[in-house]
């Protein structure tokens, strides 16, 4: 990639954050939602979980970050896009110099700013009233970065992708939700992993989602956490395969399926 792509895409994410920014009553209910969401559930779900000592509360405040993470970089982008490509804005875009690579890296470097905002609000409220603690040593911090980040682009890939599928605006929501909400339920956001038939444990293993929550619980929660999980490991290095091959996957669909206008 050259430095005059990296240097256009690090243009086009100033103008997408300020283009966010500038509505914020949108902006506001970004962050609110994910806020409202944990407190909710957190606060409706209590007790242990047995044989962990971690609390249903904990649980959810690493779920509804991983939910929140996809939520922004695959739903919101995929419906912004088709607002976008349907109101003419692609249109004037692909009148400028501008190739689809600078494009594609404005919109990750939005969401990654976006994510990070709700991120760092949601650990804040889980310390203050969940009783989260913050990563304790370096590994689990490199586990939590490796996981947002890779997490962050291959979410975000996939809402591109999903995004030039999209024939109008109207559909958008009905095409991009339907499967968002499938994958929370059986990705370990709502319920446990441990308590899915097989066949849909293994087809959620299939999808970035269920890493991405499994990730940050590693991250987040005791050790004594993953006897819950899969096989009783946590898994990480499959887990970062797997979103990485997403990331090419999704990147790969981007630039032969993406179009400026819709013909």
């Amino acid at each position: 990639m050259s430095t005059g792509t990296l240097a256009l895409g690090r243009g086009r994410t100033v103008v997408e954050m300020k283009n966010l920014w500038r509505n914020g009553q949108a902006f506001g209910f970004t962050i609110a939602f994910p806020l409202m969401m944990l407190l909710l559930f957190a606060s409706i779900f209590k007790g242990t979980i047995e044989h962990t000592g971690v609390e249903i509360s904990q649980v959810y405040v690493a779920g509804i970050m991983g939910s929140t993470l996809m939520s922004t970089a695959f739903v919101s982008l995929a419906i912004g896009m088709s607002v976008e490509r349907e109101s003419g804005m692609l249109k004037r875009l692909a009148g400028t110099p501008m190739p689809k690579a600078s494009y594609f890296l404005g919109k990750i470097g939005m969401v990654l700013a976006t994510v990070t905002i709700q991120v760092i609000v949601l650990m804040a409220l889980g310390v203050a009233f969940f009783h989260i603690d913050l990563p304790s040593s370096a590994k689990s911090w490199a586990i939590f970065v490796a996981v947002f980040l890779l997490g962050v682009t291959s979410s975000t890939l996939l809402g591109i992708a999903a995004g030039s599928w999209i024939k109008d605006s109207k559909s958008g929501p009905a095409v991009v939700n339907l499967p968002f909400v499938a994958l929370q339920f059986i990705s370990g956001v709502w319920i446990s992993v441990n308590q899915l038939p097989s066949w849909l444990l293994h087809t959620s293993q299939v999808f970035p989602l269920h890493w991405i929550c499994r990730g940050l619980r590693q991250a987040l929660l005791p050790d004594t956490f993953k006897v819950v999980e899969t096989g009783g490991q946590w898994q990480l290095m499959w887990g970062l395969i797997v979103l990485a091959a997403w990331c090419i996957v999704g990147f790969l669909v981007c630039v032969r399926s993406f179009r400026w206008t819709r013909g």
